[in-house]
């Protein structure tokens, strides 16, 4: 168990929420039920550093999470994350003037926000991901973008950027300062470059009982105030912090500095608004996790038919965290890759929407309320009668 802050070298934490035998990759697809039922799994102890507000997994163990081809997170396929992406990147062009740069996506996946911003700002790209896969690459400037199947070490620090963007990574890592530190040691003295991280806000996960939103990759857990803390102890001025995506995550452009910056943004909130934040997801979580229990077997009593709308991480953390069996025998996905496989730990099997077609739901679970209006229409369009809950 690890006693010590890893974003502040603080000892002063505490523990508030507790979860055992969860599956220790939630995007890892499974080609049969049995693989699924017996993949690895871990636990789930969340620590609060009462000193900066990180939360972390104090037993989180590294050696047993693999970042492969075989994990499968790619949110392309959806065009209301499509319409963000794209937004997104049309402010950081604008906002930073990345025309014709050089950019660095630390932690890329596929390749697609690098795509991105390398189409609509000509930038020339470097991404690095040891999920990546070069057939997945459909872009008009390709000869413009490198690849680098690998974990982000200290070995790229040569490589130059205008511009290092980390989208969706900080969270899996678990040595959050060291990591944050490389990135800072790689920008050297070229202090006109901008860092931007983008990761889920844990204040939301807290204040919703979000207990779908922790998982085991997850072993890092921030909030404005806390993110930014960290960046300014690793010698970063923080330029910019906001939430997007439905305020599900977090935003920070950042540049370097050679003196310690006491630059702080209007929206980091406090250690202690933190702490009540934690307060009040230890008291209620259960709760929370029972309402969703007694429901899910009201239905399975009554002989109705459940699927869920999602099988990446939410779902796969919402299954076994419920440690549901027969209560729901299927997820749906829009992504091709995930069609026929099995999410790990509950072993459902995923299945594309026109499944739902001949399947014929009676409720449909919508693990991300972001998606929710996306997902009407296209059980609208299919002719499918089916009442939607969103978590």
């Amino acid at each position: 168990m690890k006693n010590t802050c890893p974003s502040c070298g603080s000892q002063n934490v505490s523990d508030f929420y507790e979860v055992k035998n969860v599956p220790v990759n939630s995007c890892v697809l499974l080609s049969s039920e049995q693989k699924a039922l017996d993949f690895p799994k871990g636990d789930v102890i969340l620590g609060f550093c009462e000193n900066c507000g990180f939360i972390f997994n104090r037993v989180f163990d590294q050696s047993k999470v693999n970042y492969s081809a075989v994990y499968e997170d790619q949110q392309s396929f959806s065009p209301t994350f499509n319409v963000f992406a794209r937004g997104l990147v049309t402010r950081l062009i604008e906002k930073h003037d990345l025309q014709d740069k050089r950019i660095l996506e630390i932690g890329c996946g596929k390749g697609d926000f690098l795509s991105l911003i390398c189409e609509l700002g000509l930038n020339y790209g470097i991404g690095i991901d040891p999920a990546f896969e070069k057939n997945r690459v459909k872009s008009e400037v390709s000869e413009r973008m490198t690849f680098i199947r690998d974990y982000y070490s200290e070995r790229y620090s040569g490589y130059d950027a205008d511009f290092v963007c980390c989208r969706h990574t900080l969270e899996h890592i678990p040595n959050t300062a060291e990591f944050v530190t490389t990135v800072r040691r790689a920008v050297d003295d070229h202090l006109n470059s901008i860092v931007f991280f983008e990761l889920p806000d844990m204040i939301r996960v807290l204040n919703e009982l979000a207990f779908w939103d922790i998982y085991y990759e997850h072993c890092s857990y921030f909030s404005l105030g806390s993110l930014a803390r960290l960046f300014r102890s690793c010698m970063f001025e923080i330029v910019d912090l906001s939430k997007d995506f439905d305020d599900q995550y977090l935003l920070l452009d950042a540049k370097p500095v050679n003196e310690r910056s006491v630059k702080k943004h209007d929206l980091e909130e406090s250690v202690k608004e933190t702490m009540d934040c934690v307060n009040y997801f230890e008291a209620h979580c259960n709760e929370k996790i029972k309402m969703w229990k007694d429901r899910l077997h009201q239905f399975q009593d009554a002989g109705k038919k459940v699927v869920i709308w999602g099988s990446g991480s939410k779902c796969v953390s919402f299954l076994t965290t419920l440690d549901v069996r027969n209560e729901i025998d299927f997820v749906v996905d829009i992504n091709p890759y995930r069609e026929g496989m099995f999410i790990p730990g509950a072993a459902k099997k995923i299945m594309l929407p026109d499944f739902l077609k001949d399947y014929d739901p009676d409720y449909t679970i919508v693990m991300n309320a972001a998606y929710v209006n996306e997902i009407r229409r296209s059980i609208d369009d299919m002719g499918v009668t089916t009442e939607i809950l969103t978590i």
